[in-house]
């Protein structure tokens, strides 16, 4: 996991720095020069109205001439840092208030076009940026308020707004900026984070998966080595019984042909082993009862200051029964990776938090099978429990709350129950009722689901 938590903090902050492309931000910008074109002409010889065209164009003509600038000093496929990107997004304000302040200011219907750059920079760049570019646009939206030319009209009477709707207008502008920028923002970045935890899932499966591989390269490697070993045996017994008799009274020689012989069958044998793994239920490929999943999973976190035990049988420690009285068989299912890992990391977690015990149980019946995790820490907090499962924290106070020697129910969590659901299996997760203290997760299956292995991982 320290891994994948570095690997996370590298990905964010290049991220950080360059989710733009070049490419992106001018072809957006030949949109807008488009409109900006053709709302000016339309306006000037559709409409008949009086506006200073030649300052207009001359503004439109300056972002033209910036994208041309950008296509020949820079390829298509760069991504701009983060301070180029904000310039880039600053210029596009200003010069769209430069426009407004041509063509009527706060009174212009396009002024809520001033909201576009500080969308795309809430999808696109860091917070502190965001903001920045946020004051901007609602300065110069203020500015306009009061200073601006007259708004192009016709004959008729132009329309007097009171001061009142105007600074309604300012408000819906500066609300409308606000909430497309946050809800943008939040969109993108959890669709950021949940590609980055699917991308780390990825990883701990591929490896898993280079893990199983093995066994294919042992047999494959086992039935190439096994012609020249034997023809190696066959040379050693061929040379032991042609041995002149002057040399049969040379011990050292007639020991170092035996010796060949038996290595070269030792050989033999463990090349056999290894081919015959799979089918001679070799106990790293055999099917396991739930009971001893659980104890394997559990392995490596005990004999630390936290105790971690197993009580056997159902939740309350008696036999599972039948309807009928009669004892209900053990579940017993195929041993895999992926349960192991999800059910390890949350015994870990539960280690983590805990004060001084673990308990494991499993729990079982005709219908379904299931393991609860019980530790007596201090419990979820509700900040926590809202939030657990999703690939990382965003709350300040969950954030708070795992800050320090004790965390991991971020990514960790989000990993063992994909993993997990992956299985077949469903989580829950709760506090313990009082007088208990601590936390419990439970993870379900069917257990058809669990006794065929089905979705084997």
């Amino acid at each position: 996991m320290k891994h994948l938590t570095e690997q996370r903090r590298d990905t964010l902050a290049e991220a950080s720095e360059s989710r733009l492309r070049l490419q992106t931000i001018v072809r957006l910008r030949w949109f807008a020069v488009a409109g900006q074109l053709l709302a000016v002409l339309i306006s000037r010889f559709g409409f008949g109205f009086d506006l200073p065209i030649e300052y207009c164009l001359l503004l439109i003509a300056l972002s033209a001439w910036l994208n041309v600038y950008l296509r020949l000093r820079l390829p298509s496929s760069h991504r701009l840092s983060e301070t180029n990107a904000a310039l880039l997004l600053a210029y596009d304000i200003v010069q769209l208030a430069g426009l407004l302040y041509l063509t009527g200011g706060l009174s212009n219907p396009f002024i809520v076009l001033l909201v576009a750059p500080v969308t795309v920079s809430a999808a696109t760049l860091p917070l502190r940026s965001t903001i920045a570019l946020g004051l901007l646009a609602i300065c110069l939206v203020g500015v306009l308020i009061e200073f601006h030319m007259p708004l192009p009209w016709d004959d008729t009477p132009r329309p007097v707004l009171p001061n009142v709707y105007r600074f309604g207008q300012f408000a819906a502008i500066v609300a409308t900026m606000v909430f497309l920028a946050a809800y943008v923002r939040r969109l993108a970045s959890e669709a950021r984070q949940m590609s980055q935890a699917l991308n780390a899932t990825e990883m701990i499966l591929a490896r898993e998966q280079r893990l199983h591989a093995l066994d294919g390269l042992a047999a494959a490697a086992a039935h190439e080595l096994g012609t020249p070993l034997a023809t190696i045996s066959l040379v050693a017994k061929e040379l032991s019984r042609a041995v002149p008799a002057d040399l049969a009274d040379n011990k050292d020689l007639v020991e170092d042909l035996k010796l060949l012989q038996t290595q070269s069958e030792r050989c033999r044998d463990i090349l056999r082993k290894l081919t015959e793994a799979p089918a001679a239920r070799d106990p790293m490929h055999a099917h396991m009862t739930i009971r001893q999943l659980i104890d394997e999973a559990a392995k490596p976190y005990r004999g630390g200051p936290v105790v971690v035990e197993m009580k056997p049988g159902s939740i309350d420690g008696a036999v599972a029964l039948g309807p009928d009285g009669s004892v209900i068989p053990e579940p017993e299912g195929e041993r895999q990776p992926g349960i192991l890992y999800g059910l390890g990391n949350l015994i870990e977690n539960a280690v983590d938090y805990a004060n001084r015990r673990v308990t494991l149980t499993a729990a079982w019946d005709e219908h379904s099978v299931s393991v609860a995790i019980f530790d007596d820490g201090p419990g979820f907090t509700p900040e926590v429990l809202d939030e657990l499962g999703e690939p990382y924290v965003r709350s300040h106070s969950a954030k708070k709350f795992l800050r320090g020697e004790r965390s991991g129910l971020g990514l960790g969590f989000f990993i063992a129950k994909t993993l997990l659901e992956r299985s077949g299996a469903t989580l829950d997760y709760e506090n313990r009722d009082p007088p208990e203290t601590g936390a419990v997760v439970r993870v379900t299956w069917r257990r058809e689901t669990f006794e065929q292995g089905a979705g084997l991982i």
